[in-house]
């Protein structure tokens, strides 16, 4: 990372990042820690066009930018503006919807979408440690709320209020230790309920969840307790409010910013807010450099966000 003083603010880093050859540095320098290294052939033997902004490789002769093997592949967005929005997103509380963004960096709604596709891709944590000590459990639904929808539309759904009727299930994991996982699940049948549980939390661990029938197998492996919601939020040192406090915060994003989200892209959201859960003690600097670290590798074509690949 370079040496100079970095930004801690969004206005500092604004200014920052406004030469280009700034933002090359930056990302190359936390994307190769021991200096740049070939994306076709492995080789760090180069030299750079500081006129191009770009590195010719000494071994295959192949030139290569920042941006190759990254999610700013093929974009023609400077790194000015991708740095920003990846600022924003990283440290913003509730989300920024691309109508906002787009605003803010001058960019069309549309590149603004896609770009936040891609910056999600980037968050993602990949795979954890299963959790072990106390663990708590859950699963929530996510979709459209009846009161919201056209009465023709919430007949032809058959949603009359609360419940899982056509929403989309979503199961999460969190550690008392503070770090938390969630995954879009097909259903809330024992299966998938004891493979997500397996998956995530190591066996022998004081397991917490709410009193759904599905958990009941579970209890061979683990130290398992529940808390029944229909009497009792809190049993002593039983309860789920950890991982339910994240249901909410997930909520607000996806009704309060982002309003209307595909299933198809429900993962991404949630990708998102996990990072920024998880990450919600460190600095805006911080969370910011940490998600550009992990840009390399994580390619998004439209095609493919769009679901024609």
């Amino acid at each position: 990372m370079p040496t100079q003083r970095l930004p801690r603010t969004l206005v500092e880093a604004v200014r920052y990042f406004s030469d280009e050859d700034v933002c090359v540095q930056f990302v190359a320098s936390l994307r190769w820690e021991n200096g740049p290294v070939c994306p076709r052939c492995g080789s760090d033997a180069h030299y750079y066009l500081a006129s191009r902004r770009v590195w010719k490789c000494r071994d295959c002769a192949k030139q290569y930018s920042v941006k190759v093997g990254t999610i700013f592949e093929d974009s023609p967005i400077k790194l000015d503006k991708w740095l920003c929005a990846i600022w924003l997103i990283a440290n913003s509380k509730n989300g920024i919807s691309s109508h906002e963004l787009g605003r803010a960096i001058g960019v069309t709604q549309k590149s603004a979408w896609f770009m936040l596709q891609r910056i999600r891709l980037a968050m993602q944590t990949g795979t954890f440690e299963r959790f072990d000590g106390t663990v708590e459990v859950d699963e929530t639904f996510i979709g459209g709320k009846a009161r919201n929808m056209h009465e023709n539309v919430r007949k032809r759904k058959i949603v009359s209020g609360r419940g899982g009727a056509d929403k989309t299930v979503v199961m999460g994991a969190k550690s008392r230790d503070g770090k938390v996982t969630a995954t879009v699940v097909p259903d809330r049948n024992p299966a998938t309920l004891d493979a997500f549980v397996r998956d995530h939390v190591a066996e022998g661990s004081n397991l917490y969840t709410d009193g759904l029938a599905g958990y009941r197998a579970l209890a061979d492996d683990y130290d398992h307790a529940t808390v029944d919601h229909a009497n009792v939020y809190v049993d002593g040192q039983v309860h789920t409010n950890g991982i339910e406090n994240f249901w909410s915060l997930l909520k607000r994003g996806l009704h309060g910013t982002y309003i209307s989200v595909e299933p198809f892209h429900l993962f991404r959201y949630i990708d998102e807010r996990v990072f920024t859960f998880n990450h919600r003690e460190a600095d805006d600097l911080t969370r910011f450099a940490t998600v550009v670290e992990m840009v390399a590798g994580r390619r998004l074509t439209w095609d493919q966000v769009t679901g024609r690949a």
